[in-house]
């Protein structure tokens, strides 16, 4: 029960500050701003629910789902990038007041942005899936490690970051409560810029990383 507790509390120091719950509340901020109440708090759960199962995916079959499609960490990032830059692109660059019914609405739904981008990939992104790949890799060749602790740790591991990101988004309501209207919209530009900064780094870093595999 001590390796267990011990394991547990190592994957999620290892994992948090990869997963960084801060970075999908300030999302949440820039994108939740036109969201009654209810809905944010079903965004909340159900990107808590997404994280926990991208997790888990992962480390159960996250090598035998990217080998069979053919997809390397580097393709993860600077996918995972094109969709950040995106959506950063969209909160920097609203649509006009007209457009809005049409556009905005889509953009800014519980179910539309739970997903992506806030369990994917501000939580659940390329570093934390690169993370859970290796370690499950290594553990499952690690004859130190009991079996039982590989068989229990990783969902608990899983489910206390998913509270943590709930918790987070939960009682962003305040937060947004406190900004008001004008403040949302002040922080939607901000970190549209930032994710669009952010989009171009995770693209870069993919492009640099296969240019390091060619020339090693």
């Amino acid at each position: 029960m001590i390796e267990l507790i011990k394991s547990v509390m190592l994957g999620v120091v290892l994992l948090l500050p990869l997963a960084n719950p801060l970075t999908a509340v300030a999302m949440f901020l820039g994108l939740a701003g036109g969201m009654s109440t209810e809905e944010r708090n079903k965004t909340a759960i159900q990107s808590a629910f997404y994280t926990l199962v991208i997790i888990l995916t992962t480390w159960y079959a996250g090598n035998y789902i990217m080998n069979a499609f053919g997809i390397s960490i580097a393709g993860l990032r600077i996918a995972g990038g094109m969709i950040v830059a995106f959506i950063g692109f969209t909160m920097l660059f609203p649509p006009q007041k007209s457009s809005v019914n049409n556009q905005l609405e889509t953009v800014k739904t519980a179910s539309s942005i739970s997903f992506v981008p806030l369990a994917m990939p501000a939580t659940a992104g390329p570093g934390t899936i690169a993370l859970i790949m290796s370690t499950a890799s290594t553990l499952y060749t690690d004859h130190h490690v009991s079996e039982f602790v590989i068989l229990i740790a990783p969902p608990l591991i899983g489910l206390v970051i998913a509270i943590l990101l709930w918790l987070s988004l939960r009682f962003s309501n305040s937060i947004m409560r406190l900004l008001g209207q004008k403040g949302i919209e002040a922080i939607s530009r901000l970190m549209g810029f930032l994710l669009v900064c952010i989009g171009v780094q995770f693209v870069i870093n993919g492009i640099l990383e296969i240019v390091h595999q060619h020339i090693g």
